[in-house]
């Protein structure tokens, strides 16, 4: 039975979504013409592969096992296919990547504008999330993490800074009316501005001095989205709300610029930058290798 490679790829990208509409945005086509695509689909295997309903698309049983044959069956011929990029003078074709706010503020803003003009011919996106996620299940070809939110048996090359700091400051007016804290601990009679995971977790700060960790769980008037809103608590750091905890090289202008004083500096907490990492499989997309290559290099 002859069925269009192209409707099969129509019906792994919707299934895989979890809707037309979220599977047409990642696929830069429409809607309609993946409907189109896995109704011929159906129509021709004689058999129903997605349950539709008004907020969801979800496979059926015989779309769930179609669909569990068919992603490693495209995956490889995705791969065949992109074996004849190494016979072009320069690679081509579309590299995704699934970073956290942080590594798109301060990590990639140095690499993107080289890395695309070394490579004219790849198309890059970058889809930030701060959450835990699985990046081929998220049609990402490599991610960016910190060591601890590492997924298992990945290869993970360093990117970015080696080594980094969490630093906490706030404007010499705070510091005029309130004081200076001179221990972490200080800091629990101080407003804070906090920074809060999309599950709702709050992290405690973190600090150390000479083997002695210290974690405190202060309270203050703002609380945002870790990197989505941290320019807002860094404003309002500068505007004299209270002490801002964040990554030194978000406040490094600031502190140039005398807008904020850096507070607590023999405490700030070392750890190791971030990670490129991406499946361990024998043959890389091209432009994925030479993202890898340009990083190494």
């Amino acid at each position: 039975m002859a069925t269009d490679l192209n409707d099969l790829s129509a019906f792994v990208s919707v299934a895989e979504a979890g809707g037309f509409r979220d599977a047409a945005r990642l696929g830069r086509v429409s809607a309609s013409s993946l409907s189109g695509a896995v109704r011929r689909l159906e129509a021709k295997l004689g058999v129903r592969l997605l349950n539709r309903t008004t907020r969801s698309v979800a496979p059926t049983e015989a779309g769930a096992r179609l669909l569990e044959r068919l992603r490693p069956a495209l995956g490889e011929i995705g791969a065949a296919m992109d074996v004849v990029n190494a016979f072009r003078d320069r690679p081509a074709g579309t590299l995704r990547l699934n970073v956290p706010g942080v590594a798109a503020h301060l990590v990639l803003p140095a690499i993107v504008a080289p890395f695309l003009k070394a490579y004219p011919d790849i198309r890059l996106e970058v889809i930030v999330e701060d959450s835990f996620v699985d990046v081929l299940a998220a049609g990402c070809d490599a991610g960016i993490r910190y060591d601890e939110r590492l997924e298992q048996d990945m290869i993970a090359i360093p990117i970015g800074p080696r080594v980094q700091r969490f630093a906490t400051a706030a404007s010499p007016d705070y510091l005029k009316t309130r004081g200076r804290p001179k221990h972490p601990r200080d800091l629990l009679e101080h407003a804070c501005l906090r920074g809060q995971f999309s599950s709702g977790a709050m992290p405690p700060w973190e600090f150390e001095r000479d083997g002695e960790v210290v974690k405190v769980d202060p309270t203050g008037p703002l609380v945002v989205r870790i990197a989505a809103a941290a320019d807002l608590a860094v404003s309002a750091a500068i505007a004299g709300l209270g002490i801002v905890y964040i990554f030194e090289e978000w406040l490094r202008p600031h502190f140039d610029s005398g807008a904020l004083e850096p507070v607590l500096v023999p405490w700030w907490q070392d750890f190791s930058g971030p990670f490129l990492y991406y499946p361990g499989r024998r043959h890389l997309p091209a432009p994925l290798r030479a993202f890898v290559d340009f990083i190494r290099s």
